[in-house]
């Protein structure tokens, strides 16, 4: 009997333990790319950061290529915002049909260097647009990169803003549809899953988005010819949870979260950047023609894509330019 006893009561902690890891919380976080990203990668340390930081009270479940909104990597936000999704890991360009400040990052050629962007997206001036998403129903917890996007296409190198002129190119977005008009390409918005099937069956020329984030692990060079490194564009990502979900934890559950996005947006830039760097030269080695622009051929697509950058400043305020302006101007150049 006394055997039975202990076997039963083994048996009864072995029920509990296994209880308690199957009634883990369960977050869901969805993001725009594929599951070889960096974006999949930084939403994964997330998940294993919080997991162990909350002794096993959540289990973070990230879905891919925005499935849980249908595919539309737009809509991922607004699900957040009103709690039909728990988490979600987006770039700022995507929000701007809900928060048209969100463009302020990616104003053409307001950043030139990583320096910058540090000063702005892990500085002051990102709490403004903390505060907008936070009436929206969005608690950002932490920033994270998609980087600074190139152009690619298969029709021609891309070496002035001429070169530009009947392209039809994909873009993210309502405000580089206006940068492509007024370099004379001809925009076309289209969700990320739609965009290499339409590369390939040429429904559009070319497209431009990131080297380390998008177009290495997203293999754009097995459908695009030529890349310009032209920099044009800056964008953040976000990670951000509903204010349903954030409001519904105490203050060391919130704590831990805040700690686990922190650590995983900063691996995330990390890898992103690494990536990047070693980019140009995968990029050759895999047959694509790479034109890297000089100073005077980047001051001629800045002077070209002024008027987009000038209406949507006016669309983002005066106060948020100009904050992120004057964080730019005070950071050193070297």
């Amino acid at each position: 009997m006394k055997s039975f006893a202990k076997a039963a009561l083994a048996a009864m902690l072995a029920t509990t333990v296994l209880s308690g890891a199957v009634h883990a919380e369960t977050l869901r976080l969805s993001h725009n790319t594929g599951d070889t990203t960096t974006w999949h990668k930084g939403a994964e340390k997330f998940g294993e950061l919080l997991a162990e930081k909350s002794d096993g009270a959540y289990d973070v479940r990230v879905f891919p290529n925005a499935q849980l909104s249908g595919g539309d990597q737009m809509k991922q936000a607004e699900m957040v915002g009103r709690g039909a999704l728990d988490i979600v890991v987006t770039s700022a360009i995507n929000v701007t049909p809900l928060v048209p400040e969100m463009a302020v990052f990616s104003l053409p050629y307001l950043y030139a260097n990583y320096a910058q962007v540090d000063a702005t997206t892990q500085g002051e001036p990102v709490e403004q647009l903390e505060d907008i998403l936070r009436e929206k129903g969005i608690e950002v917890l932490a920033w994270g990169e998609n980087g600074f996007r190139e152009v690619t296409n298969n029709v021609r190198p891309i070496m002035s803003p001429d070169d530009m002129k009947g392209l039809n190119m994909r873009v993210a977005g309502p405000m580089y549809i206006d940068v492509m008009n007024a370099l004379g390409a001809n925009p076309q918005q289209m969700q990320w899953g739609e965009t290499m099937t339409a590369l390939q069956q040429g429904v559009v020329d070319g497209q431009e988005n990131p080297i380390g984030a998008v177009i290495i692990p997203q293999q754009v060079f097995e459908v695009q010819k030529y890349l310009t490194t032209w920099h044009y564009s800056y964008d953040p990502i976000f990670l951000g949870v509903s204010t349903q979900v954030w409001d519904g934890l105490d203050a060391d559950t919130q704590e831990q979260m805040r700690a686990a996005a922190t650590e995983a947006m900063e691996y995330q830039r990390q890898i992103t950047r690494e990536g990047t760097a070693e980019g140009v030269a995968f990029l050759r080695d895999k047959g694509m023609e790479v034109y890297e622009p000089s100073e005077d051929e980047l001051a001629a697509f800045r002077t070209a894509t002024q008027p987009a950058f000038d209406t949507w400043a006016a669309k983002v305020g005066e106060d948020i330019v100009g904050s992120f302006q004057d964080a730019i101007a005070a950071t050193p150049t070297n």
